[in-house]
């Protein structure tokens, strides 16, 4: 015999607004949940992070300034060696100069050094990577045949290069790793542009008039952002790391100016009485150009649609 059912004893029926829904990410927090399940990218952005708060705030920061003298206190050594003088924590170089004032300078040199060569390579490279692209003809053969022969020499003898010819400075040594750095840049956009102009939302837009700034500019650029936002990360590595060679070979920036490059060249003389002097500054430049390099692999992850599960 059939059991009637009560219609109270019934569960409620739920609307649609009352199942759960999964919350939309934006696009910055989708970015950031994909970036941070790489460890060594986040701890690589921490490290970068401290050593531009340390080069912003180097004159609040240094104990001494980066040329002060102390000709009674030579090539004192660092805290934790036998004979140190508690005045300077990391000891002090030949002619009596703290270490530890030194290198916080050189933080805020070295780190300007890399965001000028990234300004610098990245709006040439893009503008010339740009028109490559979208012009085409024989626009894109000149720019690609100039970049093929830039990127035929090795990089480092390029910059010597330029650096001999326009002299020995730091504005030249900038002015020279640019250079260096610009066909990257190059080939990089004219890669993306050639394949964001063939894309339905490119040809819709000039279909309905769009002019050819517009297009460029507006609709085809932004797309081209996430892979140029990964190589200025790489390039900023590479700048402070050709600069800090430009700066020991002697090509560089000069004495006194507290650049790291040349304050190992200035100790390397130094390296079995003192080898601190050498080690530091050392050390500095491979942490940074370290935090550099997977910063900028987290990134080329986490904008990468095929990396995402």
């Amino acid at each position: 015999m059939s059991q009637i059912l009560d219609p109270s004893t019934l569960p409620p029926i739920l609307s649609s607004d009352s199942y759960p829904k999964e919350k939309v990410l934006s696009p910055f927090e989708e970015f950031w949940y994909f970036f941070r399940q790489n460890r060594g990218a986040v701890l690589g952005l921490l490290i970068i992070g401290i050593f531009t708060l340390i080069a912003l705030t180097a004159s609040f920061l240094a104990p001494y300034g980066e040329a002060e003298i102390f000709s009674e206190s030579l090539q004192k050594p660092p805290f934790w060696v036998e004979g140190a003088d508690p005045r300077f924590l990391l000891g002090t170089d030949d002619v009596g100069r703290d270490l530890l004032s030194r290198l916080i300078y050189g933080a805020q040199i070295s780190m300007g050094i890399g965001f000028l060569v990234v300004l610098f390579s990245m709006l040439v490279g893009t503008v010339l990577g740009l028109l490559a692209g979208y012009v085409g003809g024989i626009l894109d053969r000149v720019i690609m045949r100039c970049v093929d022969v830039l990127m035929a020499l090795p990089s480092i003898l390029l910059a010597i290069v330029v650096v001999s010819i326009l002299g020995p400075s730091l504005l030249n040594a900038v002015l020279a790793v640019s250079l260096v750095a610009v066909p990257n840049f190059v080939r990089l956009v004219r890669a993306s542009v050639m394949s964001e102009k063939e894309k339905q939302y490119v040809i819709a837009a000039r279909s309905f008039g769009s002019g050819h700034f517009r297009l460029l500019v507006i609709n085809i650029f932004p797309n081209c952002l996430a892979p140029l936002i990964v190589q200025a990360t790489l390039g900023f590595s590479d700048g402070i790391l050709n600069a800090a060679a430009l700066g020991f070979l002697g090509l560089g920036a000069q004495a006194p100016t507290a650049e790291w490059g040349t304050i190992l060249a200035d100790s390397r003389q130094y390296i079995e009485s003192g080898p601190w002097l050498v080690t530091l500054p050392g050390l500095c430049i491979l942490i940074v150009v370290l935090a550099f390099n997977v910063f900028g692999d987290g990134l080329r992850d986490a904008f990468d649609p095929r990396l995402k599960k």
